[in-house]
């Protein structure tokens, strides 16, 4: 081999480069490449939720993230529908997208396109190690018992490189070559749109009208699209979904016009465009999210509308998600037999995330679409903070009611879900209940289970007292009762109670986590 690496990351984008910033919080050796030449020239993404703001404060980012977030948007924006921006409103979604929500987290949700993102990933990659590779793409890879063998090569000319590593992320994007290699079919809805994205320069400050609008839906007898603008007022795209003609072509003059329909303006009004991406929207799920030692994220795993900005999000939970596990086996610390809980974990809650995605274009843009058979609409909350994860790196303590999600509003403490965040006293310092998730496995006791603490600090845990009665409450744990918390936040195991022998049931409990 000309190179080796403990994990090798096929795409270097907005899920690709987060794989990185957690693979080097964790202290990971591995390679990214990318077949582009840097970060993003696009916006794509651009709203982003609580549990991915918390994600990148697990890691120190949040403040960075934030602030680059006000560089490019005001904040705290509404998704509403119009006719026509300078005309009737049709719907208002949020007023404002944080209203509501503050309590659930230390963290709120934020614009910020993967333009104003993507770097300070990069950054915080490199600061830790990180080999970023840009201008490179993998043109084959096979598999073993022990590793993947990837072939590389400089897109600007040079010598085809071999990487051999232990694993590899496939965050190579909704057309994944790697997925497609490994065989793996999506299925769901299929492509229902072919869609394209016009980007322009034109002063809409009048039309706004002193509204602070994040998302405009556009519905008209000929258009359904929807606006994003800049901080500015005078720049923005119109992501177009459907028009009257769809064979006319996306010529100049008719982007142009298009915009202006959708402005409500006049038809000689100043409107310049920039650039067009086609693209097209799409509904689907990947079979599986694992193939022997490779593992898909993100687009290459999920493809969904942007109703709901749940795309890049759900590529940030998948990463977030399969780091750790990749991490703790490299390390030793588990089995191999932890990575089978990535699929487990997130195919069933991608799945459904897609179909929330679709259902939401359904009411929001195009119900000439099927919707016989749409999902009950579930709350954005319960989508963005509440999934149920039924794994083997999950211990039930109670009857299965089957629940896929649960509202962060009213947690329950069960295996499987994300630590509920109350703002807490520890140590002198006020934190978030989630900033309590390590490196490894945490164990969180009350004032009167010190025999957990005992035999924690026994095992080699990092032990943690938590005196705040309405947190144990929300938990579901009493005072002598203790939780292990996963490096992701969210809960493996409960006991509710003090155990005849803490040690051995919390080494029995260890041992299950670890796939061992």
């Amino acid at each position: 081999m000309d190179e080796e690496a403990s994990v090798l990351v096929v795409g270097g984008s907005l899920v690709g480069l987060t794989a990185s910033v957690l693979l080097g919080r964790h202290r990971v050796p591995h390679i990214v490449v990318e077949r582009h030449r840097g970060t993003a020239i696009h916006p794509r993404a651009a709203a982003f939720h609580q549990r991915t703001l918390e994600v990148y404060r697990s890691v120190g980012l949040q403040e960075a993230v934030e602030q680059a977030a006000e560089r490019e948007f005001v904040q705290n924006g509404a998704i509403m529908a119009v006719d026509r921006l300078a005309g009737k409103e049709l719907a208002w979604f949020y007023r404002d997208v944080n209203e509501g929500v503050e309590h659930l987290s230390p963290a709120r949700r934020i614009f910020i396109t993967q333009i104003g993102l993507e770097p300070v990933l990069r950054d915080c990659a490199a600061g830790l190690g990180s080999d970023l590779r840009y201008a490179t793409e993998m043109t084959s890879f096979t598999q073993d018992d022990e590793g993947v063998t990837a072939v590389i090569r400089p897109r600007d000319g040079g010598p085809e490189r071999r990487i051999r590593a232990r694993y590899m992320i496939a965050a190579d994007g909704a057309h994944s070559p790697v997925r497609r290699a490994l065989g793996l079919d999506m299925t769901g809805r299929g492509v229902f749109a072919q869609c394209f994205t016009i980007y322009f320069r034109a002063d809409v400050r009048e039309q706004l009208a002193g509204r602070n609008l994040s998302v405009v839906y556009v519905n008209q007898p000929g258009l359904l699209a929807f606006f994003r603008f800049s901080i500015t007022a005078d720049a923005g795209f119109l992501a177009v979904f459907r028009t009257d003609d769809p064979g006319a072509g996306n010529d100049e003059a008719r982007c142009a016009a298009l915009v202006r329909a959708a402005l409500g303006v006049a038809e000689d009004y100043p409107v310049e465009i920039e650039n067009v991406q086609l693209w097209t929207a799409a509904a689907n799920t990947a079979a599986a999210f694992r193939k022997g030692r490779v593992f898909l994220a993100g687009d290459a795993a999920h493809t969904m509308p942007p109703t709901g900005g749940f795309g890049g999000n759900t590529g940030v939970a998948d990463v977030h998600d399969l780091v750790w596990k990749l991490a703790m086996v490299l390390r030793g610390e588990a089995g191999p037999a932890l990575l089978d809980s990535y699929d487990a974990e997130r195919q069933p809650i991608a799945a459904l995330t897609v179909e929330q995605a679709y259902r939401r274009y359904v009411e929001r843009v195009d119900p000439t679409l099927p919707s016989a058979d749409l999902e009950p609409n579930l709350a954005d909350t319960a989508i963005e903070l509440g999934a149920v994860y039924r794994s083997g790196a999950v211990i039930p303590d109670e009857e299965d009611d089957g629940a896929r999600l649960e509202g962060p509003e009213t947690p329950t403490g069960r295996p499987g879900t994300r630590l509920p965040h109350r703002w807490i006293d520890q140590d002198g310092a006020r934190i978030s209940t989630l900033d309590l998730a390590g490196d490894g496995f945490v164990l969180l006791a009350g004032p009167e289970g010190q025999a957990w603490i005992a035999a924690a600090e026994r095992l080699g845990l990092t032990a943690r007292r938590i005196d705040d009665e309405g947190f144990r409450a929300a938990v579901g744990v009493a005072g002598d009762g203790a939780l292990l918390l996963r490096p992701d936040a969210v809960i493996g195991w409960r006991a509710r109670a003090a155990a005849a022998d803490a040690e051995s049931a919390l080494a029995l409990a260890l041992s299950r986590l670890r796939g061992r």
